[in-house]
């Protein structure tokens, strides 16, 4: 046919289509039909004359697929037809809005459908700000409304709502706010005292930021501000000093505002200026002035500070308008400043004044004394309040020196004075620019004392004499007494002319320390005391002695007391064997000492000197011998080998030959005698028996003298013991130990079994001398152990004895062998006995054929397994045996059949009228046994049950019906399982010949 090229288009239009085609050559007219695709409904049929080209069609519905025909009429009643498709555009949707319902994070669109139909909605949202596309979303087209979540807060958006039909689609779009979030952490700081600095956070939620400052004082608006997102921080300036602010904001984006929070803050104040302080009418007054600032302030804090530290003393507050303040009562004398401190709110601004004083007065208690010196005169006085001091010296109203002192000096020594001269001294105290009345006193200097006093006795026991060298000036005499100088009694005053210069005094105790205390006298005073010291000689002791206490390095020493005094006694004792000597000094009352630590046998000579100050008489010599020492650290070891003991002891010195004493412990009998020589410290005492026990004694010699040392008891190492074994004991999981006794003695044997890899401590027993063999019990299972043997004697043991054996394991319990239902396999499980084993061995039985099937080791762990390939319909027995090396223990037996397989080719067949031939083959070796059972095939009743053996294979069943139709089924059995064959029916013979 023609071709018509036939196209169609909407135009843009919804409820139209415009229909194309080409014109055929010789075309008469044509047939335009219009139908609903899909239903096959036929909704318009036009007809258009020749020269049409074109054709619409009105009054469709939007978004719907149509299917429109052209049949064109040609010549000689020929016809040529095309059918095309064509979708309306859809129609977009109606009633859309954008809401946010005051939320600052979502926006819901809604929207009412458009005429006609569409295949969905594709919505995009975009942001006003950025022209970005935020979403976009495509939705079912029965859906008409949609929540944009997760939005910024303050923002415009732009929805566009596509309605899709086809290719084409409908728009309409909207625009809308998200509710503005109000800012944060709103923060009103001063920046200055006429600037404030707002800040805060969270401002990108709102388009706009209204700011509105208030003075709170005056109560009118300073200054209003909006600014666009993102500003986080803004400065006021050119605001009042010490004034307070209300700040309060505001978030707005498009028609929304949210009232924000709010703050206040003041503006720092500005401080006093020419801050004074001054001296005021009333005494010990003074007034505090300044200039008021500019701007605003709740009060002034005016602080007194007193001295250079500015140690606050009062604080008055006084109203803001106030330019000065009076303090009364402040101490004399005093360095007072002052601080003015404006306060506007928590704020300060300081200012300070310059120093001012009140006036001094003079200081009290006054004094001047020469302190014993001749050429100074000490000045001193009480403090008095204020800057410093005057001080002024004069001798006969001539000035001699004027000086000035700081506060805190209380004192004032005058040097280079005359000795035994009248002074004048006066002191006024000075405050700033004050000086107050002096106050003055008078007082002497001291004169000077003699010089060289000393005091000697020049070898005498009774008397002594004194000299010295007469003073410069100032002396119109000497006074001097004499005391005893340990008890401080007076024995007598000495009084001579200024031309004397030695005196000697009689009739004095000897060895006696005596002291003479002289001074020079001029006017009132005396001159400082000067005072010298000396001994009269001592007498020498008598009767000195020396005898031996029996103590070891002991010597007692006596002697008698002669006339007179004694500061001590020194002792000296010396030997002439020894290059060191004892030197040792004991009280006046001793007259006996007792030298200890002495060298042992040695001869020693004891000397006796009195002792009275620095001088001393000694006495004759004393001779005696101390007793030798026993030997110390008597030490006996065991030797290096068993039969040895080895001697070792400390020489404490003194003493000549050594007498070692070797005997058995038991017996106290000596049998050996060792004599060595001073100066060897050991001895190796050989050929003695290993493991027994001794006493060793040590006898040393000195002089007359002789002593023992301690008893000390030594072993010998015992020898270990021979042919160590050691053997399980059946079923009792034990050990058997079993060993030889060595030569020699010993106290027991000590015993360590220690399990294979263990890392705790052996287990120990003990076992007496004379025992040979011990059982070790309570031990594990299959359990390998160490045991190792010692011989002890004493704290002393031989080397060891190790040997490592096993207990016999432990056999499996609660042993089963089940059938899973299987022809061909059995499960055989058990319960893990205590201990330990290297593995298990399992024996599988046949008990049909007599013979050992099958053998399987497994590791110690297990616990079941399972026997796959066996014969069906046969018994087995299985046994379990734990095997821990050499050693074994096995389970009880137990049994179990496999599932026996069903007989095959059943086969009846009817030899007589009362008989039946049942026939059947088996698979493999067969069964236990069969049993063939009958029933009446019309009935079911029950009419035989024959069991035969495992070797039948058929079976005739006689005394039948005849004519009857009987069921047949035969069993398989193998203990107590079995397996039937179906059942087969048969007639018996007259049955078979009424049916033919």
């Amino acid at each position: 046919g023609t071709l018509l090229n036939v196209s169609v288009s909407d135009h843009g239009r919804s409820d139209s289509l415009l229909l194309s085609w080409d014109e055929p050559e010789g075309a008469k007219g044509y047939l335009l039909a219009l139908s609903s695709l899909g239903l096959g409904t036929l909704q318009q049929n036009w007809s258009a004359g020749a020269n049409t080209t074109s054709f619409w069609f009105h009054g469709l519905t939007p978004g719907t697929r149509y299917e429109i025909e052209v049949t064109a009429t040609l010549a000689c009643m020929d016809t040529t037809s095309q059918t095309v498709t064509a979708q309306t555009s859809p129609a977009p949707v109606r009633n859309l809005s954008l809401s946010s319902g005051g939320s600052s994070a979502a926006l819901r669109a809604a929207w009412a459908h458009g005429h006609g139909q569409r295949d969905g909605y594709r919505l995009a949202l975009w942001h006003s700000d950025s022209q970005t596309l935020v979403r976009n979303v495509s939705l079912l087209p029965s859906a008409s409304a949609f929540l944009f979540d997760g939005l910024l807060a303050g923002s415009e958006y732009a929805l566009k709502v596509s309605t899709l039909a086809g290719s084409s689609q409908a728009s309409t779009s909207v625009h809308q706010w998200t509710a503005p979030s109000i800012p944060t952490q709103l923060r009103l700081s001063p920046g200055s005292s006429t600037s404030l600095v707002a800040s805060w956070a969270g401002a990108a939620g709102a388009a706009w930021l209204h700011l509105e400052l208030r003075n709170l004082l005056t109560q009118t608006v300073t200054t209003t501000l909006s600014a666009r997102r993102g500003l986080s921080s803004y400065t006021f300036q050119h605001l009042h000093p010490g004034t307070q602010y209300w700040l309060g904001l505001s978030a707005m984006a498009g028609s929304y505002t949210v009232v924000g929070p709010n703050a206040t803050a003041w503006t720092y104040p500005l401080s006093p200026g020419n801050v004074t302080l001054s001296s005021a009418e009333e005494p010990n007054s003074l007034q505090a002035r300044w200039s008021i600032p500019v701007g605003q302030r709740d009060f002034y804090l005016v602080t007194l500070l007193e001295g250079e530290d500015s140690v606050p003393m009062r604080n008055i507050s006084v109203g803001g308008d106030n330019d000065h303040v009076t303090f009364h009562g402040l101490s004399p004398g005093q360095q007072y400043s002052v601080q003015v401190v404006v306060v506007a709110g928590p704020y300060r601004a300081p200012a300070h004044s310059t120093a001012a004083w009140t006036e001094p007065r003079a200081p009290s208690g006054v004094s001047l004394s020469s302190q014993g010196s001749p050429h100074s005169l000490l000045a001193s006085w009480e403090e008095a309040v204020g800057e410093g001091y005057l001080l002024a010296l004069s001798l006969a109203e001539h000035p001699v020196k004027n000086s000035s002192l700081l506060r805190g000096v209380t004192s004032f020594t005058y040097e280079g004075l005359h000795p035994g001269t009248l002074y004048t001294f006066e002191v006024s105290t000075v405050a700033g620019p004050y000086t107050s009345s002096p106050r003055s006193i008078s007082n002497w200097t001291y004169p000077l004392p003699l010089e060289q006093l000393t005091l000697s006795n020049g070898g005498h026991s009774t008397s002594l004499q004194a000299s010295w060298r007469a003073a410069s000036s100032g002396s119109t005499g000497y006074t001097g007494t004499l005391w005893e100088t340990k008890s401080q009694e007076h024995v007598r005053n000495v009084t001579v002319g200024n031309d004397w210069t030695n005196v000697t005094l009689e009739n004095l105790v000897p060895g006696r320390q005596y002291t003479l205390e002289m001074a020079a006298v001029a006017g009132p005073y005396s001159s400082p005391v000067r005072s010298a010291t000396d001994w009269t000689y001592p007498l020498a002791p008598a009767g000195v002695t020396l005898t031996n206490t029996r103590r070891p390095m002991g010597l007692l020493a006596f002697w008698d007391k002669a006339a007179g005094d004694v500061d001590q006694f020194h002792l000296q004792l010396y030997s002439k064997s020894h290059a060191a000597q004892r030197n040792t000094s004991v009280g006046p009352n001793t007259h006996n000492f007792t030298f200890l630590g002495l060298s042992p046998g040695t001869q020693y000579f004891l000397k006796v000197t009195v002792l009275a100050g620095p001088y001393r008489s000694s006495s004759h010599f004393a001779t005696e011998w101390t007793y030798p020492l026993s030997l110390a650290n008597v030490s006996v070891q065991p030797g290096r080998k068993p039969q040895e003991l080895h001697v070792s002891w400390v020489e404490s010195g003194g003493g000549r030959d050594h007498l070692v004493q070797l005997s058995v412990a038991e017996s106290l009998s000596i049998i050996r005698n060792v004599s060595v020589p001073r100066g060897v410290t050991q001895l190796d005492l050989e050929g003695l028996v290993p493991g027994s026990r001794y006493r060793v004694e040590i006898i040393s010699q000195a002089g007359p003298h002789r002593i023992s040392s301690q008893t000390v008891i030594g072993y010998t190492v015992p020898l270990p013991p021979h042919s160590l074994s050691a053997s399980p004991v059946s079923m009792a999981w034990a050990l058997a130990v079993h060993w030889e006794a060595a030569p020699g003695q010993r106290d027991g044997y000590v015993l360590s079994v220690l399990k294979e890899g263990s890392s705790a401590l052996p287990r120990k027993l003990e076992a007496g001398k004379d025992s040979t063999n011990v059982t070790v019990s309570q031990l594990e299972p299959g359990t390998c152990y160490l045991v190792g043997i010692w011989a002890v004697a004493g704290p002393y043991r031989s080397l060891p004895k190790n040997i490592t054996s096993c207990t016999v394991p432990a056999a499996p319990t609660n042993l089963s062998l089940t059938n899973p239902g299987s022809s061909s396999e059995l499960y055989t499980s058990w319960n893990q006995p205590p201990g330990r084993r290297d593995h298990y061995r399992l024996t599988l039985y046949s008990l049909s054929t007599q013979s050992r099937i099958q053998v399987q080791t497994l590791s110690p762990d297990a616990l079941n397994v399972t026997w796959t390939h066996l014969e069906a319909g046969s018994k087995f027995a299985v046994q379990v045996t734990a095997v821990k090396g050499s050693l074994e223990a096995s389970s009880i037996n137990v049994t179990q059949w496999t599932y026996p397989l069903a007989p095959v080719k059943l086969t009846l067949s009817s030899p007589s009228a009362s008989a039946l031939v049942v026939s059947w083959a088996v698979v493999g070796r067969g069964a236990e046994g069969f049993m063939v059972d009958v029933h009446a095939a019309a009935s079911g009743t029950p009419v035989g049950h024959v069991v035969l053996g495992g070797d039948a294979r058929s079976h005739i069943l006689r005394s039948l019906s005849p004519g009857t139709r009987y069921s047949v089924a035969v069993r398989a059995t193998a203990g107590p399982f079995h397996a039937s064959t179906p059942n087969l029916t048969h007639c018996t013979r007259e049955c078979d010949a009424l049916l033919a």
